[in-house]
């Protein structure tokens, strides 16, 4: 054991020589970090804070200097701090560890260490800023120097407490006297003194950890455990705290409530917890302002609140507390999470998927549909203009052989009756020149009126081909004409009545025309195909639609569809009805007779053509050109 122990004193030597010698060549070489950091803890080194700080203080310097910290800690024993004896063994043994190293910043973590710091200030640390975390705002500070003054508040657990057990009403708390945890109990004491009539509080100081638990199991119904501090009693119990605290919890028959974030997930129900690591980051950030430049004494002293309501969901459930009686504002930690808080972002993206994979199936037999229905319409557009294409065919065929046929009519009676006169008139006339005088004298006056009749024939003949072409009596306007036509076509064994209501006196010239045609049509139809015996013809000019021609007989009747395709009556009546904005109605019954309606507005205007078509299956049709 001796040799060991020799070769391990012998390899501190040469190790500490190492660096001795290695040192000048890494600041030569810029590797030496940019700050030198001294932190006091006022605390042993196992405590939870500590553990905080060193994790914290460090990485938030080490973020702005590139080159790095060095962070040394160091710890003042608070049970033996109040000891002169201690604090001057304490002093020598800095000044001996540190001598000839010089500090950019000093941190004092607690009440103990910032009262080391000030009494020894002149003899460690003379010109080094100071920064630290203490409890008292109403001291006095060391010159430059700045920090933040956080009050231990004891008695905000108290009140999350009752406001979770509403029948509480006694509290047991876990504290300790001796000299490292004295001021927590004397602190704590003060702040629960108003609670005294609502409350039965019991210190539980200086048991054995057998008694203590001992009283921990049997506690009366309304009551709480408040764990302040705890201390070891006697060289056989080792024990951190803040782990007992878990055995407390354990044991204890009723919730357990504590005053510091490192009581959390360690049995707890929950409490005012005072932040740990937001300490340590108010800390370390004014000391990143101090080792940025900032002199210590120009930055104000903060007073901040550092304690958070904290409350651990699982220990709700254990001891049935509702969590609708969690005050508003406190954090519940350790929640086990629903299966809506483990899958909501997939049933969210799948909802998502789903509606719009839903969308889109929709959209696509919409868009089916409307090309469906695009089709049908387009096919229902094609066979339209096919039919209508055949019918204009077919009309442009019948006109074609109708214009014909007009045209050979207006030749044969030019040829069998005005030329046969004429050639008539110019034999009387050749006659007349080839005769003696005597003759010609004799026969002078029968010549003369033989002339004169056929020229009488030819002008009557030319005047009524004239008269058929365009009759001249529309220019004196409608209702005469029409007048005229029912005198002209009337004859034995058909009789035509024309009556006339509300007719203006003037109208345009192509309604005049179109009506007259109509009617011209109608009554040629009436006497050629209907075997009729009456025919009224009517015309009205008060009817809201406009100018109304109404033309009925007693007839056989005839097939309307039919019509339409034979011969060109109907057609030409109804593009002459349509060329003037009119509407066309036909009623025909087979052995009923036959009712046309013509409508036609006084303002120029298009309507729609209409036929309505009342006939049997069976019956035989007289169609109508």
């Amino acid at each position: 054991m001796e040799h060991h122990a020799s070769w391990r004193h012998a390899l501190g030597i040469v190790m500490i020589f190492l660096a001795l010698d290695v040192a000048p060549a890494l600041a030569q070489s810029g590797l030496v970090p940019d700050k030198q950091v001294l932190v006091l803890h006022s605390t042993r080194r196992t405590s939870q804070m500590v553990v905080v700080s060193d994790r914290e203080i460090p990485a938030i310097l080490e973020s702005v200097f590139p080159k790095g910290v060095d962070y040394y800690t160091e710890f003042v024993d608070e049970a033996r701090y109040p000891s002169r004896q201690y604090q001057q063994a304490f002093e020598h043994f800095l000044r001996s560890k540190y001598s000839g190293l010089r500090f950019d910043l000093v941190v004092a973590m607690g009440d103990n260490a910032l009262q080391f710091i000030t009494d020894t200030r002149r003899e460690l640390f003379p010109d080094t800023p100071v920064v630290f975390f203490g409890t008292r705002l109403e001291r006095s500070w060391p010159a430059n120097s700045t920090g933040v003054v956080a009050s231990l508040n004891f008695s905000g657990s108290l009140r999350l407490a009752l406001a979770l057990q509403p029948d509480l009403r006694h509290v047991f708390v876990v504290s300790a006297t001796d000299d490292s945890n004295r001021g927590y109990e004397l602190e704590a004491r003060a702040q629960f003194r108003p609670f005294e009539d609502q409350l039965d509080v019991t210190f539980l100081s200086d048991l054995s950890k057998k008694d203590l638990e001992a009283t921990l199991e049997t506690l009366p119904e309304h009551s709480a455990v408040y764990f302040l501090t705890f201390s070891r009693h006697g060289p056989d119990e080792s024990f951190r705290p803040i782990e007992y605290l878990e055995r407390i919890a354990a044991v204890a028959n009723r919730p357990t409530y504590s005053w510091v974030d490192s009581a959390m997930d360690r049995g707890v129900v929950g409490g005012s917890l005072k932040s740990q690591t937001a300490q340590a980051r108010a800390v370390a950030q004014l000391g990143l302002r101090v080792l940025s430049g900032e002199r210590a004494d120009n930055i104000p002293v903060a007073s901040v609140d550092l304690n958070v309501n904290q409350v651990d969901w699982r220990e709700l459930r254990r001891w049935g507390i509702s969590e609708t009686r969690v005050p508003a504002g406190t954090i519940v930690r350790f929640r086990n999470p629903t299966l809506w808080d483990r899958y909501s972002s997939y049933v969210v993206g799948a909802g998502i998927v789903l509606l719009a994979q839903t969308t889109l199936i929709l959209g696509l037999l919409l868009q089916k549909r409307r090309r469906q229905l695009a089709e049908r319409q387009a096919r229902e557009s094609a066979e339209k203009l096919r039919s209508s294409y055949e019918r204009i065919r077919d009309l442009g065929g019948r006109l074609l052989g109708a214009q014909e046929a007009e045209r050979a009519r207006i030749a044969r009676e030019l040829h069998d009756d005005v030329s046969q006169q004429l050639a008539l008139l110019a034999i009387d006339l050749d006659v007349m020149r080839g005769e003696s005088q005597l003759q010609r004298r004799r026969r002078v006056d029968q010549l003369v009126q033989g002339a004169f009749d056929r020229a009488q024939d030819v002008a009557k003949s030319v005047h009524d081909l004239s008269h058929r072409l365009h009759p001249g009596r529309l220019q004196i306007g409608l209702v005469p004409a029409l007048s005229g036509l029912e005198r002209e076509l009337s004859a034995p064994g058909l009789t035509i009545t024309f009556s006339h209501e509300g007719v203006p006196a003037e109208l345009d010239t192509e309604i005049t025309l179109c009506l007259f045609r109509v009617a011209q049509e109608a009554l040629h139809n009436a006497h050629k195909h209907s075997a009729a015996r009456h025919v009224l013809v009517g015309l009205r000019g008060n009817d809201p639609r406009g100018l109304v021609l109404t033309v009925t007989d007693d007839g056989v009747g005839f097939n309307v569809d039919a019509a339409w395709s034979n011969g060109l009556g109907l057609v030409s009546i109804a593009e002459r009805v349509e060329s003037v904005g009119g509407r066309l109605k036909i009623r025909s019954v087979y052995g009923e007779g036959t009712h046309l309606e013509v409508s036609v507005p006084l303002t120029t205007a298009r309507l729609t053509v209409e036929a309505v078509a009342y006939h049997y299956a069976d019956a035989p049709s007289a169609s109508g050109d």
